[in-house]
């Protein structure tokens, strides 16, 4: 499995602690099945992105984590002005691995109204956007039909693992499920922090994947998808997306007054 977004780089954002803390996670990646770990800090208001400082520190993680998993560098990239100026002119300090290929994070609770725009510009510039984790944002909860909008105009979308394997909530979980099943899901991905509330592991994501669809399927978004992203290809034919739909909600204990 190839995990292409998680935050084990000491110091640089809100995930590991330590470089000690840094290692580990990476051995409990390794362990797990995990061949190759994209490293992607924060690039947003809260977390400055230094790109030499972060080359360093993935050198001397995978130093002192040994050779496995393989260590590549990416960008947990929030949509902002400034940012999007940064990407025109040092694209190849954010995108993953250097490659065409650019995970994109959602502000929590705002999708302003010329993100379409922001897009076409993106596109424009030979980048493919990675949406990270909507089932986690408030914005895509309220509006799901969103991820069918810009995934159908070129954008792949990634869900965190433990999204899917109910961690995060049932309704992480049902909007998990509901996109997988409109073929809206291109990757699964640790969004790794720490080696306990949330570690770089997908082996379980894996298992319930290959229950649902087949390990067909499951080698496609935990593999073949995220190899294809790191180094720079094209992605192997996916399947059509579905029409787009809203999720079906649960229904309240009281619901059988209000129908027939």
């Amino acid at each position: 499995m190839i995990d292409i977004h998680c935050h084990p780089l000491p110091s640089t954002d809100d995930g590991a602690k330590s470089p000690e803390i840094a290692a580990e996670m990476c051995k409990m990646a390794a362990a797990d099945g995990i061949t190759h770990l994209v490293a992607t800090p924060h690039s947003n208001y809260q977390y400055p992105f230094d790109a030499q400082v972060n080359r360093t520190k993935l050198a001397e993680l995978q130093a002192a984590a040994g050779p496995k998993p393989q260590l590549l560098l990416g960008c947990d990239f929030h949509l902002s002005f400034e940012n999007l100026d940064r990407l025109r002119e040092h694209r190849g300090d954010y995108t993953i691995n250097g490659t065409d290929y650019l995970l994109v994070e959602f502000a929590d609770f705002f999708i302003p109204d010329q993100m379409d725009q922001v897009f076409y510009e993106i596109e424009i510039a030979g980048i493919t956007p990675i949406l990270t984790h909507p089932e986690r944002n408030p914005a895509f909860i309220q509006k799901p039909e969103l991820l069918h909008r810009w995934t159908t105009r070129g954008c792949l979308a990634q869900i965190t693992a433990m999204s899917f394997t109910g961690r995060f909530g049932r309704t992480a979980q049902r909007l998990a499920d509901h996109w997988l099943n409109q073929n809206l899901v291109h990757f699964f991905a640790s969004d790794a922090h720490d080696l306990k509330h949330r570690p770089p592991v997908l082996s379980e994501c894996y298992a319930r994947l290959s229950k649902l669809k087949g390990k067909e399927i499951a080698d496609l978004l935990m593999v073949e998808n995220p190899e294809a992203v790191i180094n720079g290809r094209p992605l192997p034919p996916q399947a059509d997306p579905g029409e787009s739909a809203e999720p079906p909600r649960r229904r309240k204990w009281f619901s059988f007054l209000t129908h027939s």
